[in-house]
């Protein structure tokens, strides 16, 4: 494979005809295609043999799929929060530096600070999230990487929603792990699409509770109770439950924790904080944790604990607290009066959370080059898509009032009859 002799997809000889021709036992063989596989290398594909697995798109594809702004354009492709309702940050650093004098971190000391478990715990269990032991991440994304590196093998099966957030398709991808699409609805995953991921041997599944990415679906508490029933029983499972937007989100959540023996919870920082404060909170089984923690010990060692002091500092702020839940508001306004527009010019859209809703279009292609043209720069669907028919993705956050007509607009120009999308709940 180095050398380029054996390329992507090609054939592997049978396990008795290469222990001929190699002069070695069959069962030899047979252990060294079993590391092979286990490695990511190769694949077995039934009556089609064994085969190189491609290698993992990480992807130029999918980065060419990426919009770029024209000058004067308004970005509404970037997923980015509203840096005007983000808090500032400078008054809890400047705090911070004689606490820092007082605790200083040494090597040996890394690791979650006892006060901001027990605050993670207290937070999560204000929500209905019950979790036997709790960490910290790098970010939402740093902590799927650390669950699914700890659980799982090259070639192992994750059931992802579909659509989904792009960075973690590609995270997946580069894992080496095969992505099984389960459709999504305005409630989330389809319960019918989680049961076809199982028996077809997921052995993980990722699900966004609230503010999902790109369509602002969540899970409602029929949808909850509905998921949890599929997932009894599958103890050999791992669970992934993001609710990466936290705070912002004004809808309940109802949580699928513990739904499965092996499960995380994780909630981001950077949402409703800033994009720099690289920092996770994440609760699950005390085997999943101590596996996460264990890893994080053997590479970074540990977030910083700069970031958890001030991650502690906004959390008790009642100021920010109070910030926090109106940027909420601004977003469901933002979101809600753009949706109204749309519906009011024909045009179906999806989002009941988040900053972000999800248009199904004809062609994306023609609906992201004329809304470019007309100014706006907007997510191509094919981005977070598998099997869902096109759409395309508009970020609500950077939309002044005066901004929804004119693109409402726009958008029922660019958008044509498209095919059906997430019929339960809109």
């Amino acid at each position: 494979m180095r050398t380029g002799e054996l390329p992507s997809g090609a054939p592997l000889p049978a396990v008795r005809a290469l222990a001929d021709a190699l002069g070695v036992s069959p069962g030899t063989v047979a252990k060294a295609y079993q590391v092979l596989r286990q490695r990511g290398v190769i694949e077995t594909a039934g009556r089609n043999g064994t085969r190189i697995r491609p290698r993992p798109p990480v992807n130029a594809t999918r980065a060419a799929l990426r919009p770029t702004v024209p000058p004067g354009a308004l970005d509404l492709s970037s997923g980015e929060p509203d840096y005007d309702l983000l808090p500032r940050l400078g008054p809890h650093i400047a705090a911070l530096s004689a606490e820092v004098r007082r605790h200083r971190t040494r090597y040996a000391d890394g690791g979650v600070l006892p006060e901001l478990a027990d605050l993670i715990r207290e937070r999560f269990a204000a929500d209905g999230v019950d979790a036997p032991a709790v960490t910290v991440t790098s970010g939402a994304l740093d902590a799927a990487e650390r669950l699914l590196t700890a659980h799982l093998r090259p070639g192992d099966a994750v059931a992802v929603e579909d659509p989904g957030w792009a960075n973690f398709l590609d995270l997946v991808a580069a894992l080496g792990l095969r992505a099984v699409p389960v459709p999504v609805d305005g409630e989330g995953i389809t319960p019918a699409g989680l049961r076809t991921a199982l028996v077809v041997g997921a052995r993980a599944v990722v699900v966004t509770s609230r503010a999902h990415n790109p369509t602002g679906a969540y899970l409602t508490e029929g949808r909850a109770a509905e998921l949890r029933e599929v997932l009894a029983g599958q103890d050999g499972v791992l669970l992934i439950e993001d609710d990466h937007a936290g705070e912002l989100s004004s809808v309940p959540l109802h949580p699928l924790a513990g739904a499965t023996r092996t499960w995380a919870f994780l909630r981001s920082a950077s949402k409703a904080y800033g994009p720099d404060l690289r920092l996770a909170a994440l609760g699950g089984d005390e085997t999943t944790m101590a596996r996460v923690a264990g890893r994080m010990r053997l590479g970074a060692g540990w977030v910083s604990t700069l970031l958890q002091r001030l991650a502690m500092a906004l959390w008790r702020d009642p100021e920010v607290a109070a910030g926090v839940t109106a940027a909420g508001r601004s977003y469901d306004r933002r979101r809600d009066g753009l949706r109204a527009a749309l519906s009011h010019r024909g045009v179906t859209a999806f989002g009941r959370s988040g900053m972000n809703i999800w248009i199904p279009v004809a062609d994306e292609t023609r609906a992201v080059t004329a809304l470019r043209d007309s100014g706006y720069a907007v997510a191509p669907g094919a981005l977070y898509r598998q099997a869902t028919p096109p759409g395309v993705r508009i970020t609500i956050s950077p939309l002044a009032e005066s901004d929804i007509p004119p693109l409402a607009d726009a958008v029922a120009a660019a958008a044509s009859s498209p095919p059906e999308w997430g019929r339960t709940v809109r």
